[in-house]
């Protein structure tokens, strides 16, 4: 059975000033009109009423990260024998997200099929997400965009998550869900919290069924959306107010593209992995000039296409999707893409003549 807790509301802070420690824990922060996770110092406040604007992947995935440096070093013996000294850094600390919500949650397991659960697994990504423990809060309301749900998702959906948190109104009902979750519930902060449970189920219950639902089945969706491949005339209307900023990416739990660069001053260097985003013009810019995808609808059918056909085609029909909406919320145009894969699911070729 899994480990209940109760958390009155006033006790959080204490909660969060005992796991620090042990734990580097990330919370959900007001910064201007934007919610960032930071790393928690008790001073600035923490603000759980809404889903942050930035998904909390740069934990585990940092927008920025040092891979290694290195080091030219030429022999005294002889100035022509030159030798390359690599340091890297693979000591992560453990570390708490706090405060995400379960679709973020969820973005991990997407990353962690081509990250982890392969013959060369990424060490750097890897290393710190079997050093995270994850703390979810189940949604109280959906928020604009969502549709979690219709991606198979629910706003208190457990996958991914060590600890599912509950608003229940004068404290939080803590379940945990892994081994990591249990041992951070067993805390002697915590009190029983079984009472909580039936609270908790129905809240969860009632906001699932407010959740938008602008489709409701991804079934059959990667064979159809590989039928318009070639169809310009659906990828060219639905990618006419796109601006081709890449918001969408930066701000989405499930894009993993990066770029790689070597930062050298003299002798001494550092290998760099940076976030990038194929709804960039130059993500698959040539050497040679040449751009595969010039045209933003080229892009943002592979955007769309990589989520919702090639990915699941490559992982079991796992959607690379876990419909948080923020892609929606953010987007300075409106462009919607629960609205696109609607739109391809009921497209219908001209009959012709």
């Amino acid at each position: 059975m899994a480990k209940l807790g109760y958390l009155p509301k006033e006790k959080l802070t204490d909660f969060l000033e005992n796991l620090k420690k042990k734990y580097r824990i990330y919370v959900p922060c007001q910064d201007g009109d934007a919610v960032l996770f930071q790393p928690f110092d008790g001073e600035k406040p923490l603000c759980l009423d809404r889903p942050a604007t930035v998904s909390p992947k740069s934990v585990i995935f940092p927008q920025t990260d040092i891979l290694f440096s290195f080091d030219y070093r030429k022999s005294s013996e002889d100035p022509k024998q030159v030798s390359i000294e690599l340091t890297e850094n693979l000591d992560f600390p453990e570390t708490v997200i706090f405060g995400s919500r379960p679709c973020d949650a969820k973005g991990f397991l997407i990353y962690d099929r081509p990250y982890t659960q392969t013959d060369m697994p990424d060490i750097y990504y890897k290393g710190r997400r079997e050093k995270t423990t994850i703390i979810t809060l189940a949604c109280n309301y959906p928020s604009p965009g969502c549709f979690c749900t219709s991606v198979g998702g629910d706003p208190a959906d457990k996958e991914g998550s060590d600890i599912l948190m509950t608003d229940v109104g004068t404290g939080y009902f803590f379940e945990a869900v892994t081994a990591k979750g249990e041992e951070i519930v067993e805390d002697a902060v915590f009190e029983d919290g079984s009472s909580y449970q039936e609270k908790a189920q129905a809240a969860h219950k009632a906001v699932a069924d407010l959740v938008k639902k602008p489709f409701d089945s991804t079934e059959g969706l990667p064979e159809k959306l590989l039928s318009l491949f070639e169809n310009d005339a659906f990828w060219e209307a639905e990618a006419a107010k796109c601006i081709s900023c890449g918001a969408c990416t930066y701000l989405c739990p499930t894009c993993y593209c990066f770029n790689i660069t070597d930062e050298q001053a003299g002798s001494k260097g550092e290998r760099i992995r940076s976030w990038d985003a194929c709804m960039f013009y130059h993500f698959t810019l040539e050497a040679s000039g040449h751009n595969p995808r010039p045209l933003k609808q080229q892009r943002l059918k592979n955007r769309v296409g990589h989520k919702f056909s090639y990915y699941p085609k490559k992982y079991e029909g796992a959607i690379a999707c876990c419909g948080c909406g923020r892609c929606i919320r953010s987007c300075p145009v409106s462009v919607d893409i629960s609205e696109i894969v609607a739109h391809a699911q009921e497209y219908k070729d001209e009959p012709s003549k």
